[in-house]
């Protein structure tokens, strides 16, 4: 059951940042699994899988603006 609840949260993650960033599912997937945020998502020892969707996703979306810089 929880593996089916933490699957759906980075459904849903994926979903919004697909739509922020104006790109594909499928690409913003690809995105997703490669930043440090996705990485510490996976590690209960963070918490981050406690957090809001939007919240993670902002972590994300910052951390791309970042690696931009």
């Amino acid at each position: 059951m929880k593996e089916q609840v933490f699957w759906r949260k980075i459904s849903r993650i994926v979903m919004m940042m697909a739509d922020r960033l104006d790109i594909s599912p499928e690409r913003a997937l690809g995105i997703f699994y490669n930043t440090h945020t996705c990485a510490m998502l996976h590690d209960s020892r963070y918490g981050l899988h406690l957090m809001g969707d939007l919240y993670i996703l902002n972590n994300i979306l910052q951390e791309l603006q970042e690696k931009q810089v």
